[in-house]
């Protein structure tokens, strides 16, 4: 990695100013480049005498007037500057400032003749409102304010549900800035500060609140207008969709996992940010970098050096592609997201640093310092300097580590120890017979011993394989760019069969997850090729591959083997090749794991696969973790679903066709899924019967619902159903209905009657002896 200087600030309108406010010792709160990165913006929330203010910088090449402004406490301070498209110019932008009292400011900026200001709105609709974060996702504003209680005197500090998560579009058009209708996500709520990414909100509590109802952070997703509970201690704990404002009630939010929450360790968040995939990146006092899907999951990414952090040492995070940068007392930290690897460590000179975006490329990172702006590169390690270890020795480090996890002494066990001790013969007749059989290739067992000559004949196919794959790897370092493609698919193959017949310990997982990122298309068709996954005669998807790779795949490492470096476990790794390449196949490779699982292990048993958690729901997280959701993800959602036959994920699926509208479907999986068990039966129908209730789609299907009516629910039972769930109505009730969607007994007459002529279960029960020839039967004879 090198380190280059691209401005020392002169090319910068006031460029002596920006370098003096930079050098003051005054560390801004907020650096932002504009998206053309032309101009710096610089928010300063100082401490008196020194005035808080807002700058903004511009580059020469496009001069104009500055932009600067300053408030003197208590005065309304500045919350957020974002930076807003603006549609009526391709590529052009606006400046929104956002006031703590609701003011918004719109600025652009003209070249040649300096900023102006567009227009100055209202966020807030109330007087006493008070915004404390905000942050822009898409088209649209969200904020939280906070609501002062109405009584003068109230107690503030009893008064901690005071604040409302708001949301408002703003649309910037050739008339000018519109505002929509205000939008209220959460009322009743603790502080959040709102951090946006793409395609959801995160609401993390604020600092002040945590050790109360700060257990657990809220994923907002505004397209589906659904909330998630999620705690960094436990994951995903509960979703619901706000169908209405009375829903938006936190505490109506919480109703239903009190206790659960209660359990929880309060928050431990030192900073927070947002990564370009749209996770939220969270830093523990402890040092410990974490990230937070939109999902709910959270994955340990890597842990700081150093300890504890202090208070208040600001800690900078930056990703740029799948690439983590973070700054934390002058040392520059560059991670690899995806395992956990440290990739570059660089002491700073210079302690106050801060990212600036990027220019679309993922192998360069630009910081902003007191002296200039600098430009970082790197690229992924290709070749090593560093000489390989002889053949010998790499024979010996693996005897070690084999040796050590098997052995019970708490000494460590080195290669010295290996050599001298004499104990392990193992490794010894391995290095001499690889040296032989590598340096004398005509006659690989002149000058061994009886016993490793016969030992040779017995490893011959093994080392035959060996010389092969060495080759292969001569042939890649070798070879013209135009075969590289092909060497690195047939070296991919032999490496990954391999790994899946040796033992998956969490070096052999780690080396999988690098192959699978670096040779995604290659590792696709090696794992194929080793579960023998084809097609049948009938198109269904078979697999054939032997017990032993089927217990490797299907295998879970204990999760602090997997949290610690990032790395994902090769069911999942093969799931996210199946929906990358293949993915209607996937729903059938679940089915077939399943059924593997069900002959392999004893159900709900904690040694198989399916201990903790279903395989259907590790496929279902592959599919939530991906950047961009669309219907086909959806279908293949419902599918997962279906495929697992279980009595609750076919109800899920049930529910989630109900909220697609797509009741052909729902009839039909109704039908399929009911002759499972009574239980499920009964489930289904009642669920129908639900929605039968409370409009009138299912009407053109009754014919084939009413059949799936269970046995033991009586006339009683099913009016009794429909009652409760009939839609409740503002209008007064009348007897006749112009509407013509309302339920009428006409419709509920073919059900009853069905029900009515079917016997009852008593009097199946007592058929025998109700159709018995003498009722009652005759008195036995007395004995005299």
């Amino acid at each position: 990695m090198k380190l280059r200087q691209v401005s020392d600030l002169s090319d910068f309108s006031r460029g002596h100013w920006l370098r003096e406010l930079l050098r003051r010792g005054e560390e801004p709160s907020q650096v932002q480049s504009s998206p053309d990165r032309q101009h710096l913006l610089l928010l300063q929330k100082s401490r008196p005498p020194t005035v808080p203010r807002v700058v903004a910088f511009q580059r020469h090449s496009i001069a104009g007037a500055d932009l600067e402004k300053s408030w003197q406490p208590p005065q309304p301070g500045l919350v957020g500057l974002l930076f807003l498209q603006n549609p009526v110019v391709l590529g052009s932008w606006v400046l929104a400032m956002v006031w703590e009292h609701g003011r918004t400011e719109i600025w652009h900026f003209v070249v040649a003749v300096g900023w102006q200001l567009l227009q100055t709105l209202e966020l807030c609709q109330g007087s006493r409102a008070r915004i404390v974060s905000v942050c822009s996702q898409g088209a649209s504003l969200v904020w939280c304010e906070e609501r002062p209680p109405l009584g003068a005197h109230s107690d503030m500090s009893k008064c901690a549900l005071r604040f409302c998560v708001c949301t408002r579009t703003l649309e910037v058009g050739e008339q000018g800035v519109r505002l929509g209708t205000v939008r209220i996500v959460l009322h009743n709520s603790p502080e959040y500060q709102v951090l946006a990414s793409p395609q959801h909100v995160f609401l993390v509590p604020a600092a002040a609140g945590f050790g109360t109802t700060s257990k657990f952070l809220l994923i907002w997703h505004p397209e589906k207008t659904k909330l998630t509970i999620t705690a960094p201690s436990a994951g995903f704990v509960h979703s619901k969709v706000l169908r209405s404002s009375s829903e938006s009630d936190f505490r109506k939010l919480l109703l239903g996992s009190v206790g659960l929450l209660s359990g929880f360790a309060p928050l431990d968040i030192h900073t927070s940010a947002v990564s370009s995939s749209g996770g939220l990146l969270l830093v523990s006092p402890k040092g410990s970098v974490s990230v937070m899907e939109p999902d709910g999951t959270q994955r340990h990414i890597f842990d700081l050096e150093g300890g504890p952090l202090a208070q208040g040492s600001p800690v900078r995070l930056k990703t740029f592609g799948s690439i983590l940068a973070c700054v934390l007392a002058g040392v520059l930290y560059l991670v690899d997201q995806n395992s956990g690897r440290l990739i570059e460590k660089e002491v700073l000179s210079m302690k106050e640093v801060h990212f600036l975006e990027s220019q679309g490329e993922e192998d360069s990172i630009e910081l902003l310092t007191q002296t200039g702006i600098y430009s970082f590169s790197f690229s992924k390690p290709e070749d090593s300097s560093r000489p390989e270890p002889c053949l010998v020795e790499m024979v010996f480090e693996e005897a070690c580590r084999y040796y050590q996890r098997r052995s019970l002494s708490s000494s460590k066990l080195t290669v010295e120890k290996l050599k001298k001790g004499g104990t392990f013969q193992a490794p010894v007749a391995l290095a001499a017979i690889l040296q032989h059989s590598l340096h004398q290739k005509q006659k690989p067992a002149q000058g061994l011993q009886d016993t490793y000559a016969k030992l040779l004949s017995t490893m011959s196919l093994e080392l035959q394989s060996y010389m092969s794959l060495e080759l292969l790897k001569t042939c890649v370092v070798c070879a013209p760019e135009s075969e590289v493609e092909s060497y690195c698919k047939e070296l991919v193959e032999q490496e990954v069969s391999r790994i899946l017949q040796s033992d998956m310990d969490k070096d052999n997982l780690a080396y999988l997850n690098s192959v699978f990122a670096s040779f995604p298309k290659a590792a696709w068709k090696a794992t194929r090729s080793c579960l023998q996954l084809q097609q049948n005669g009938d198109g269904l998807l078979v697999a054939r591959a032997t017990p032993e790779v089927w217990k490797k795949v299907l295998g879970r490492p204990q999760l602090e083997e997997v949290g610690q470096n990032g790395m994902v476990p090769l069911f999942e790794l093969i799931c996210a090749s199946f929906l990358r390449f293949k993915p209607k196949w996937l729903p059938s490779f679940v089915e077939l794991t399943q059924q593997y699982v069900s002959n392999s292990w004893a159900y709900s048993s904690k040694e198989g696969p399916e201990g903790r958690v279903p395989l259907y729901k590790r496929a279902l997280g592959v599919l939530a973790r991906k950047n961009k959701h669309s219907e086909a993800d959806d279908e293949m959602e419902l599918e997962l679903l279906l495929c697992s036959k279980r009595p609750k994920a076919v109800l899920q699926a049930l529910h989630l066709l109900i909220c697609l509208k797509r009741w052909q479907r729902v009839v039909e999986v109704a039908e399929k899924f009911s002759k499972l068990s009574p239980l499920l039966n009964k489930e289904i129908f009642t669920t129908l019967l639900a929605e039968f209730a409370q409009h009138r789609e299912l009407d053109p299907y009754l014919d084939r619902l009413w059949p799936l009516c269970p046995a033991e629910l009586t006339a009683s039972d099913i009016l009794t159903m429909v009652l409760q769930h009939l839609p409740h109505s503002q209008e007064d009730p009348v007897p006749f209905s112009s509407k013509g969607n309302q339920l009428t007994v006409g419709l509920l007459k073919p059900l009853l009657q069905r029900v009515v002529q079917r016997p009852s279960v008593q009097d199946e029960m007592y058929a025998d002896a109700l159709q018995s020839p003498t009722f009652p039967p005759p008195t036995p004879p007395r004995e005299h």
